[in-house]
């Protein structure tokens, strides 16, 4: 593997499912989006275990890594984001409008944005530099 990053932002997929830290920049982000994710998925599980171990994920993201705001700067880069995707003929709304949410915080902060699902960020080139990730 080539060197690792400085920093990048790290998609939904890959705080839910960790890869290896080589993998993965030198100082990682989440998007404040990310977290709001984390906290809807530790309630959308009715095993109990399985919301504990939920909710234990969101604390130790929360205790180790920075989150980013979704702010004018990334709402702004959500409209290239949203233009970009229709141009495919893709809508930005719907099962994908968080990861274009995503995508567009990692655009507005000059981030790479570390994923294993590369595919719901196609069309992105020029916007945002997705590195997939297993």
């Amino acid at each position: 593997m080539s060197e690792r990053r400085p920093r990048g932002l790290l998609d939904t997929s890959v705080v839910v499912d960790p890869v290896r830290a080589d993998r993965l920049p030198l100082e990682s982000f989440v998007s404040a989006l990310t977290l709001a994710e984390l906290a809807a998925g530790t309630h959308m599980s009715e095993d109990p275990q399985e919301r504990a171990r939920r909710q234990e994920r969101l604390q130790h993201i929360e205790a180790t890594v920075d989150a980013l705001p979704f702010d004018g700067a990334a709402a702004r880069a959500y409209g290239r984001v949203a233009a970009a995707v229709m141009v495919r003929g893709r809508k930005p709304r719907g099962r994908r409008a968080l990861d274009l949410l995503i995508a567009a915080s990692a655009a507005a902060n000059g981030l790479a944005l570390y994923t294993r699902d590369p595919e719901d960020f196609a069309g992105l080139e020029g916007i945002v530099e997705v590195i997939a990730v297993a």
